[in-house]
């Protein structure tokens, strides 16, 4: 009997348990949870988001400000979307971070990656809107945020400008459309051939884009970003102009910048952790010269001068040489010293073979046998012998 009375007792719960139940689902079952402001900044973004590509400016406007629209319109875009990452209000305003991915038509292979701070406040109507968007703190500007981005097409280029005329932007195409199938003719053609180059309108609006003081790059008249390994889904590479340094240049200094940094382009699927910079830099700066006339001395004038006061180098310079925070002169003869080598390779072993050994550092697996043994396979010598070599080839060419 007791037992039987127990099974009524679970039976009686049961019963109790459904009828609870069918209250519920009678009352419109269990409901979801409650929107967050992170849910409704992300809709919202959404349809940003999708009247930048449908380059549609009411409905961007309809989210908020409009100015944005107008400095990236010009911009060939395949892609455009947020992740919104967090939202905090404080009581009719509220500040988003989000990361935005975009891919340029044609030239990115995957999205661009940016972190951004958006502050969104309340409109008459209750809704959210876009009151500003800028980079998150610590993180990179994009060209846009420093004004309207113009454009120019070349046969292998694209060039992103700010405060920069069609005509100017024009140039520096023509000048990139040199460099690709130089650099093709030097290196191969086992890369994409065609180069994104960014003009700001000025250094700092440089060092805005790298995310870096100004100081960094002063004198600098250009770098190539990008992933190093060249990893088939990565973002195509941007070579970032700095017009201050860049404009004191003469004709064929303008070319060898741009041949130099389109050689990094070319050459970042074999440019790892493994290559040393005087062989990357000094790589494309061969690659730059090589159509020129330039002498050795016109090249390499502070390491000519270390050479005739007898101070020719001992060594190859370390990658701490090459810091653009770095002593000007001894940057210069970093730089010198690298080129010199690859032009030494290129003379007495074969451009071939220079290619061959570039590749084969990269592919060693550790950056402490990596030279010793490319050398050894590729040029058939040690880092020892070459050196001597280098130096010996120094004195030559520039004592």
């Amino acid at each position: 009997m007791a037992g039987q009375r127990r099974i009524r007792a679970i039976r009686g719960v049961r019963t109790v348990t459904a009828l609870l139940l069918a209250l519920l689902v009678g009352c419109g079952g269990a409901r979801p949870p409650a929107d967050t402001a992170q849910d409704a900044v992300q809709r919202l973004l959404d349809r940003r988001a999708a009247a930048v590509l449908a380059h549609d400016v009411d409905a961007y406007a309809a989210t908020g400000e409009r100015a944005g629209y107008a400095r990236l319109r010009s911009l060939p875009l395949a892609a455009w979307s947020y992740r919104v990452t967090s939202a905090r209000r404080d009581g009719d305003t509220l500040t988003a971070e989000a990361e935005l991915s975009y891919r340029v038509d044609g030239y990115d292979r995957a999205p661009v990656t940016a972190a951004r701070t958006l502050r969104l406040a309340r409109t008459a109507a209750g809704t959210w809107a876009v009151a500003s968007e800028r980079p998150a703190p610590k993180a990179g500007a994009q060209l846009w945020d420093q004004g309207a981005v113009t454009v120019a097409r070349g046969a292998h280029s694209l060039i992103l400008g700010v405060g920069r005329t069609g005509g100017q932007l024009r140039a520096f195409a023509d000048l990139a459309d040199r460099a690709v199938p130089a650099v093709s003719a030097a290196w191969g053609e086992d890369w994409a051939r065609h180069v994104v180059v960014l003009v700001p309108g000025s250094l700092d609006g440089m060092a805005a884009l790298l995310g870096s003081p100004a100081a960094s790059y002063r004198g600098i008249a250009a770098v190539t970003t990008g992933e190093t390994g060249g990893a088939p889904r990565a973002p195509a590479d941007r070579i970032i102009v700095n017009p201050d340094a860049y404009g004191v240049l003469g004709p064929v200094g303008r070319q060898v910048v741009l041949t130099h940094e389109t050689t990094h382009v070319a050459t970042r699927a074999h440019t790892g952790p493994a290559t040393p910079l005087w062989l990357s830099e000094g790589y494309a700066d061969w690659v730059g010269y090589r159509d020129t006339d330039r002498t050795p001395a016109q090249v390499a004038p502070e390491l000519q001068q270390a050479v005739a006061e007898g101070r020719t180098p001992t060594a190859l310079p370390t990658d701490e040489d090459f810091a653009f925070t770095a002593d000007a002169t001894r940057l210069a003869r970093a730089y010198e010293s690298g080129w010199l080598a690859c032009r030494l390779i290129a003379t007495h072993w074969g451009e071939a073979r220079l290619n061959a050994f570039y590749r084969a550092v990269d592919a060693h697996p550790r950056r402490t046998d990596a030279l010793k043994e490319a050398l050894s396979s590729t040029l058939n010598t040690t880092p020892e012998a070459f050196t001597t070599t280098w130096r010996t080839y120094a004195e030559e060419q520039l004592g």
